[in-house]
C-alpha cells in the first residue's frame, strides 16, 4: 500500500474526473488520501469529497500561506478555529511561510503559522508546513513553539541538506514528490544519508507531477514514480519503500 500523504484531489483540476482519477490511484497501490486545506472557499469541496470516500481520503484543516490577507485573515482564522472545535482532522495543514507569491504579508504569514501550531498542540494533531522561499522565516517559527507535542510533516521538501536535518530536528518527516525526480531537484543527491524512517509519500496534485510527467497535472497515481525513484536513492525494493514510507504515514496522521 502507498498513502499520498498530500494531495488536493478536491481541487477544481479534478472536477470533470475525479472517479478516474481515484480509481487509477488504487490501480498503483494508492489506498489512503490525505487531504490538506487551503482556505474557506474550498472547504466544503474538501469536505464533500472526503464524506464520499470515507475509507480512502481523509481532510486536514488549516489555512493555506497564500490565502493569508489582511482584509480577510481575522475571518479565515475564525473559520479554522471553528472546524476544529466542530470535527475531528487528521493534521492542521496546510500552513506556513510563502514568500514567492507575496513578501509583504510575512509579519501575518508568521503570526498566522505560528497560531494554528498552537491549535495543533492543543488538539494533539500534527502539522503540515508550507514552505517556499522561506526556510529561514519557517525555521524561526519553529524555534519559538518547539517542544515535545511539535510533530508533522515538512511538505514538499525541497531544501539543503542543512535544512532537511533542521526540519527532522523538529520533529517533523520530509514529505517527498515530483521535485526527488527533477534533474534540478537536488534532493536526491543528499536525501540517503537520512534514514528512510524520516520520509513520507506525497504528489502535491495538481502540482509539481513527477517525471515524466512533470508540467502536466499531477494526480496520486503519479505516487508510484515518486517510489520509483526512492528505490534508486535508498537501493531498496519497491515493496520495502511502500511499506517503510506507510508506515511513517500512519504514525504521523493516526497516532
Amino acid at each position: 500500500m502507498l498513502i499520498d500523504t498530500h494531495t488536493h484531489l478536491y481541487s477544481e483540476q479534478f472536477a470533470e474526473d475525479i472517479t478516474e482519477v481515484i480509481a487509477r490511484a488504487k490501480a498503483n497501490g494508492v489506498e489512503r488520501f490525505y487531504l490538506p486545506a487551503i482556505d474557506q472557499s474550498y472547504t466544503e469541496r474538501m469536505l464533500n469529497l472526503e464524506a464520499q470516500y470515507p475509507e480512502e481520503m481523509f481532510a486536514m484543516m488549516g489555512l493555506h500561506p497564500c490565502s493569508v490577507h489582511p482584509d480577510t485573515l481575522a475571518s479565515e482564522m475564525a473559520h479554522v478555529r471553528e472546524w476544529i472545535d466542530k470535527r475531528d482532522f487528521k493534521a492542521i495543514g496546510e500552513i506556513g511561510i510563502d514568500l514567492y507569491w507575496e513578501k509583504a504579508y510575512l509579519k501575518e504569514q508568521q503570526d498566522a503559522f505560528k497560531t494554528q501550531i498552537e491549535w495543533a498542540k492543543e488538539k494533539n494533531l500534527p502539522i503540515v508546513i508550507h514552505c517556499r522561499d522561506a526556510f529561514n522565516e519557517v525555521f524561526e517559527v519553529l524555534e519559538e513553539v518547539k517542544d515535545e507535542k511539535l510533530f508533522g510533516i515538512f511538505h514538499c521538501f525541497s531544501g539543503t541538506k542543512e535544512d532537511a536535518q533542521r526540519a527532522i530536528d523538529f520533529n517533523l518527516k520530509l514529505g517527498i514528490g515530483g521535485v526527488v525526480t527533477f534533474k534540478n531537484g537536488k534532493i536526491d543527491q543528499f536525501l540517503n544519508e537520512f534514514e528512510i524512517k524520516h520520509i513520507v509519500l506525497e504528489t502535491d496534485s495538481p502540482y509539481l507531477a513527477p517525471v515524466p510527467f512533470r508540467g502536466k497535472r499531477n494526480e496520486s497515481s503519479y505516487l508510484k514514480h515518486v517510489a520509483e525513484k526512492l528505490v534508486d536513492v535508498y537501493q531498496l525494493s519497491e515493496q520495502e519503500i511502500a511499506e517503510i514510507t506507510t508506515k511513517n504515514a500512519l504514525e504521523i496522521f493516526e497516532r
